[in-house]
């Protein structure tokens, strides 16, 4: 009689054992934001480091060399981040850019000379102001924290990208999209929509040219 006690005590124990494992595991979960924006941002860092090798290859400009090569070692560092993060989470990755971002790639691809150098900036101005958005989006409503302390490294990073293209963009006379007074894009500027494009001239005109990186597909806000 005593060993049946001892064999449900043990039970009984096991079972408390096996509960707050099964809780924690419930909890890995990300939710919606998180999952997207982990998406998101790695498809950035796919196409910045693209961006980047094209930008040393093609680039007239000495400034634009020089971001490129800058960008591609930044974006390649925090993709090791990102993809550590999402496997530890299991969310799945995309494979290759957005259609968008592979857009303006093919359109890096096919210029040249002082063409390649003002679309790189135009389009690297774009997808810098829309990825600052999507993080400090995260930042706000994220609820898994290791992406949000994810975002919240970025953030600093891809503000300074930003800092710079402003600087090389007003050397070249390219236009600058409105930004507030902490340096990150605010209201009522030329910022595109995501998946939208660009209201930024292009390259010997004023057609508008796809957002890179400005594909961010974050859940808008809630209403509570």
């Amino acid at each position: 009689m005593l060993g049946i006690k001892r064999l449900g005590l043990l039970a009984a124990l096991v079972l408390v054992g096996f509960a707050p494992a099964a809780a924690a595991q419930a909890a890995v979960q990300p939710s919606q934001q998180d999952t997207q924006y982990l998406q998101a941002v790695h498809q950035v860092n796919l196409f910045e480091i693209t961006a980047g090798d094209l930008a040393q290859q093609k680039g007239q400009n000495q400034g634009v060399k020089d971001l490129g090569a800058r960008f591609k070692t930044d974006h390649t560092q925090l993709d090791q981040t990102v993809q550590q993060t999402a496997s530890q989470l299991g969310v799945q990755l995309p494979s290759e850019p957005t259609a968008d971002q592979q857009a303006v790639i093919d359109q890096l691809n096919n210029a040249s000379g002082e063409e390649f150098d003002r679309l790189w900036v135009t389009s690297e101005l774009a997808g810098h102001v829309q990825s600052i958005q999507a993080t400090q989006t995260e930042i706000s409503q994220g609820s898994e924290p290791s992406v949000v302390q994810l975002a919240q490294t970025a953030l600093p990073t891809l503000q300074a990208h930003y800092d710079a293209l402003v600087q090389l963009a007003e050397q070249m006379g390219i236009p600058v999209p409105q930004t507030s007074a902490s340096g990150t894009p605010g209201p009522g500027g030329t910022t595109p929509a995501p998946g939208g494009t660009t209201g930024t001239p292009a390259p010997g005109g004023t057609t508008e040219s796809p957002a890179p990186g400005g594909t961010f597909e974050t859940p808008a806000p809630t209403q509570s």
